[in-house]
């Protein structure tokens, strides 16, 4: 299950449908590497937010000031199947897109996939590590009718 929660309204305002949206793009990571087997669901929780309220999580939890465009935050081992929270910031998201030339729901589609792969242990500090994330959130969005986010930089 998906849980997302729109704080900031510039997202809706840009994407009437973002909350459909993140949910697509959750989904698919779930069914991709933690499917069901009649077993506990999963539950993500997603916070739409604007930059300040990342920035703020982001110097509370990692110490490190200003906005990234989005967090993960696992949850340790629990009876409600909850794996984690993500939160994402319009601001940021929306200048990427742009910068990027995508259009604001595939990098959000994106951004939502690679902060559930880090809720499922997914990194990529090491160059092995962002291979085979970046390998994941390929395929993934590739089933989403996504290109690959990461054409521009190998080119």
């Amino acid at each position: 299950m998906i849980e997302v929660d729109t704080e900031a309204e510039a997202w809706t305002a840009a994407l009437p449908n973002a909350e459909a949206i993140v949910t697509r793009a959750c989904l698919a990571v779930l069914d991709e590497l933690a499917p069901q087997d009649g077993g506990m669901e999963l539950v993500v929780a997603v916070l739409l937010a604007d930059d300040d309220a990342v920035a703020a999580l982001n110097q509370r939890f990692r110490g490190k000031a200003g906005p990234t465009n989005v967090l993960s935050f696992p949850a340790a081992a629990n009876p409600a199947g909850q794996i984690g929270d993500i939160a994402l910031a319009y601001g940021v998201c929306a200048r990427e897109a742009s910068d990027q030339g995508k259009t604001l729901e595939h990098h959000l589609m994106h951004l939502s996939v690679h902060g559930v792969l880090h809720l499922l242990g997914y990194d990529h500090e090491t160059d092995g590590e962002a291979e085979a994330m970046e390998a994941l959130e390929r395929s993934i969005l590739e089933t989403l009718g996504v290109s690959d986010p990461y054409a521009s930089e190998r080119a």
